[in-house]
């Protein structure tokens, strides 16, 4: 059993080992974080600005956490757009040692519970890079649709990657 946890300063040693502990299976899969995020007072910024984004509703951060508190991943509804659209964009990442547990899955749903309910969004929005099957399992499980494909949109470790974009609508919407 999953539980979220919106980002706080109390967080702060098990974040910076989590971010630490899995830099490098982050940065083979998706674009780095900038080096400085990583150096004294960069996790502290990245908290602080979470918590900012949240009070503003410009985005959501959560800590994904197992039934034992351990931290095992985390996930963000970011670049909220309230006026016209009332969506946001989804991103998760979960510990390289966590991986393959239904982790992500779980975490989504419960994410989308929250999207959908206290935060009254109406969509969200998915990217995942179109070689990545498990996170695009992920969605799909979750009743995401593709709805596009950028070619050659992005670069990981020199290659030119593909990128797929997915949303869900909330029930009855």
């Amino acid at each position: 059993m999953l539980s979220l946890h919106p980002v706080s300063e109390r967080d702060l040693a098990d974040l910076r080992r989590f971010e630490l502990d899995n830099r490098a299976f982050f940065e083979a899969r998706i674009n780095a974080r900038p080096a400085s995020y990583y150096n004294e007072g960069g996790v502290e910024a990245a908290i602080a600005t979470a918590r900012r984004e949240a009070d503003a509703d410009a985005g959501h951060q959560f800590l994904i956490r197992d039934a034992a508190g351990a931290l095992v991943g985390r996930i963000n509804l970011s670049q909220v757009k309230r006026r016209h659209y009332h969506s946001c964009e989804l991103g998760y990442r979960i510990a390289e040692r966590e991986n393959g547990k239904g982790h992500a899955r779980e975490a989504v749903r419960l994410v989308l519970d929250k999207a959908f309910g206290e935060l009254g969004l109406i969509r969200v929005e998915a990217k995942a890079r179109a070689g990545n099957a498990g996170s695009i399992k992920v969605l799909q499980h979750n009743g995401f649709t593709e709805f596009g494909r950028s070619t050659r949109s992005f670069q990981l470790d020199g290659e030119w990657e593909d990128m797929l974009y997915f949303e869900r609508r909330a029930p009855g919407r």
